[in-house]
């Protein structure tokens, strides 16, 4: 089964979204397992079925690959290239009184052409990058977009593959090593990816039984350049990558550089330098960066810890360069009313929004907040105001924004004793983020602070609830 983020975005139904990760592991597993199949080929299209598959091969361990659908082909509007990300700031954008009507339609109109997963190196594709670095999915099969007829032979040769798989009885546990998630970490920081990976990369080293830590993937965003100018943060979708030479050329770059471990195996037997050679670059392609010349010396991932986050949060610093922000917190309990005040006008320029109880627990399910962030940026605010949360960011929010704040306002965390008017600070440099009180005042909030009733009391999502981990720990359920 799968949930739809454009579909579930800004409402209700995306507290489903990430809870559907653990259903489609779960799922896939169990059909695995009853009816006694020998190898697998995992079919994935989307933000969340990317990683529950992955999760899903690390459970059974039997001989197994798995295969992305692609990404969508950009819209066109005029000279510009669209994706999601620009109908969702139009709504920012057309609130605020920057667009009319006729031109948000048409924004709408154009931004999504055909089938494939979102077009930027938003939370699919990002996954589907590190999937390959992962070695799970053959190099050079999830970076062909939905439309294009090689995809159709990357599908006959899986299914050749996975036979192949089978006869020699190479299973996932010698694929995804600790040597591979770290390659797919640095995969995430050269793209400029999504924080989402974050919370996925840590779920299936849980499920590998790979010892992952949050601050993991500071110190190798810390050494890794970024080479890919995507968006959301660049100027380029999926399949301008594809056509400059793919995600084997960006592992190409940091195989030669030693900034990858060359030597993990992959899928098709080869090690992942060894498929990365493989890639040929389309002479004059602006796509991929030469290491000598990056978007940044480091990659776009950074965790900040404080007393607003003692096991940490992420922060995505590839489209910005914003390094400290202070300002008055403006705090919501819920997305909605966040969203409304931003509709309303209600934000100004330096305003900190606090937006909590939104957490694998809180929300439960922990929910994407595009809806707010793009309309943010579409109403001329994305570089003037921050924003931090207990829940996440879609792969196409961009700006000055900290997500997966734990522990979550549900469990008490410093988030939840936050007021209106408190200062925050966000100091990427320092690594901190901080509510300017005393410890003594923090203290005393925190012990006047009462949970909430959980929001759903029967059914999938609240038993959810009950089992979820923090999201320093990939928000897992076992």
């Amino acid at each position: 089964m799968s949930i739809s983020d454009g579909i579930s975005m800004g409402a209700e139904g995306m507290k489903c979204s990430l809870i559907s990760r653990e259903v489609i592991a779960d799922s896939i597993e169990l059909v695995a397992r009853g009816n006694h199949f020998d190898a697998l080929v995992c079919l994935s299209g989307c933000d969340k079925t990317n990683p529950g598959v992955v999760m899903a091969l690390a459970r059974l361990n039997i001989p197994g690959l798995a295969l992305y659908g692609g990404s969508i082909a950009p819209g066109h509007l005029g000279d510009r290239d669209l994706t999601i990300q620009d109908v969702f700031e139009a709504v920012g954008a057309y609130s605020s009184g920057k667009i009319s009507a006729e031109q948000f339609k048409a924004v709408e109109n154009a931004a999504c052409p055909g089938v494939g997963a979102c077009g930027g190196q938003f939370t699919a594709n990002t996954m589907s990058t590190a999937m390959e670095f992962l070695g799970i999915s053959p190099m050079g099969s999830n970076g062909i977009p939905a439309t294009v007829a090689e995809k159709d032979d990357a599908a006959f040769n899986a299914g050749k593959l996975v036979v192949e798989l089978l006869r020699r009885d190479l299973r996932p546990s010698q694929i995804l090593t600790r040597k591979a998630i770290e390659n797919a970490i640095a995969s995430v920081a050269a793209t400029g990816g999504s924080t989402n990976a974050v919370l996925h990369l840590l779920a299936i080293a849980h499920e590998a039984g790979v010892e992952l830590s949050i601050d993991d993937f500071d110190r190798i965003s810390a050494r890794t350049p970024l080479i890919a100018d995507l968006k959301p943060g660049g100027r380029f979708v999926a399949n301008d990558l594809y056509q400059a030479g793919g995600i084997q050329l960006v592992a190409k770059r940091l195989a030669d550089a030693g900034l990858i471990h060359g030597d993990a195996l992959t899928v098709t037997g080869k090690t992942i330098a060894e498929a990365a050679q493989a890639t040929k670059e389309t002479a004059g392609q602006e796509v991929v960066r030469p290491l000598s010349n990056p978007l940044k010396p480091t990659g776009g991932l950074v965790i900040l810890r404080g007393n607003l986050a003692p096991e940490g949060c992420v922060v995505k610093v590839a489209g910005h360069e914003r390094m400290i922000h202070r300002g008055p917190a403006r705090v919501f309990d819920r997305e909605e009313d966040a969203f409304q005040a931003v509709q309303k006008g209600q934000i100004k320029p330096n305003d900190v929004l606090v937006i909590r109880y939104e957490g694998p627990k809180g929300g439960p399910g922990m929910r994407e907040m595009l809806g707010v962030t793009a309309a943010l940026v579409g109403a001329g605010l994305g570089d003037s105001v921050a924003l931090l949360t207990d829940g996440r960011f879609s792969g196409a929010t961009h700006g000055l924004m900290a997500g997966h704040v734990a522990p979550e306002a549900a469990y008490g965390g410093p988030i939840a004793a936050v007021r209106d008017g408190d200062t925050i600070v966000f100091d990427i440099r320092a690594r901190r983020l901080d509510v300017e009180i005393s410890p003594q005042e923090l203290s005393s909030r925190l012990r006047q602070w009462t949970p909430p009733p959980p929001r759903y009391t029967t059914g999938v999502m609240a038993k959810y609830a009950k089992l979820v981990s923090s999201a320093s720990q990939g928000a897992v359920t076992n």
